[in-house]
């Protein structure tokens, strides 16, 4: 059975990595959820995917430039007024659940992976009791080598697509490099898609998940096809074609 995982928490359905959809997306039968981590200037780990806020609040400007709890003064389009959450707090939401954690690392506005993120995150989910059913991931294979080293009792998860293909010389290349480093690869549909006879190749199907079909055709392609995982802004309608 292909495992469904909710993408910032099923962002389609309520706003991107906010306490509401972590909430929401926690009393749906599915299997995990996909969620974004950054670092402030002063320590504070908080969930948004963007290195700024431009997109997706209020305020604009980096997240790393956060000062301490500044994060509770920014609020999130199209939510109730709520703000940016901590990792800890999207974290409690999934404690007394038994779902997967996706918690991919990000960069800062200017493309640099913030230095010691690796080692935060996995402390925080070993003191949570979260390890277990924790996947740590990464477009980047520099940050998967970090957290392989930093927390090697952990499994990491890398993030493809056609940026990544180009910047790691091609999809082989790029593919080959990211199977060094990771337990499972997920991939934008695009690229897994026209490429699926050469990727299925190379990666088994329980290291291998696409992402980010939202439409019932497409979810339904996905599911039927032999992969780990699928990574979807609807989970909604996922769950409902799979029990179908």
């Amino acid at each position: 059975m292909v495992h469904i995982v909710g993408h910032r928490g099923g962002r389609n359905l309520w706003p991107e990595n906010s306490l509401t959809g972590f909430r929401e997306l926690a009393k749906m039968p599915v299997d995990g959820v996909e969620f974004d981590v950054h670092l402030t200037g002063d320590g504070e780990l908080v969930v948004i995917h963007d290195p700024t806020l431009d997109r997706t609040t209020d305020r604009t400007g980096p997240v790393a430039a956060l000062k301490a709890g500044e994060h509770r003064q920014v609020r999130l389009k199209g939510s109730d007024d709520q703000p940016i959450p901590l990792l800890e707090e999207v974290l409690d939401i999934f404690v007394p659940t038994a779902m997967e954690l996706h918690v991919e690392l990000k960069a800062d506005h200017n493309g640099t992976p913030y230095p010691g993120l690796e080692a935060r995150v996995a402390e925080m989910l070993e003191a949570k009791g979260l390890s277990g059913r924790a996947i740590m991931t990464s477009f980047h294979a520099e940050v998967l080598a970090a957290i392989r080293h930093e927390a090697p009792h952990m499994r990491t998860l890398s993030s493809f697509d056609a940026k990544s293909a180009e910047r790691m010389g091609g999809v082989k290349a790029g593919l080959e490099t990211m199977l060094a480093l990771s337990d499972v690869i997920a991939i934008e549909k695009s690229v897994l898609g026209p490429h699926w006879s050469e990727i299925s190749a190379m990666i088994p199907k329980e290291r291998l998940g696409v992402w980010v079909p939202n439409e019932e055709q497409d979810l339904s392609y996905w599911l039927g096809m032999p992969i780990r995982q699928l990574t979807t802004d609807r989970p909604d309608r996922a769950v409902s074609l799979r029990g179908a």
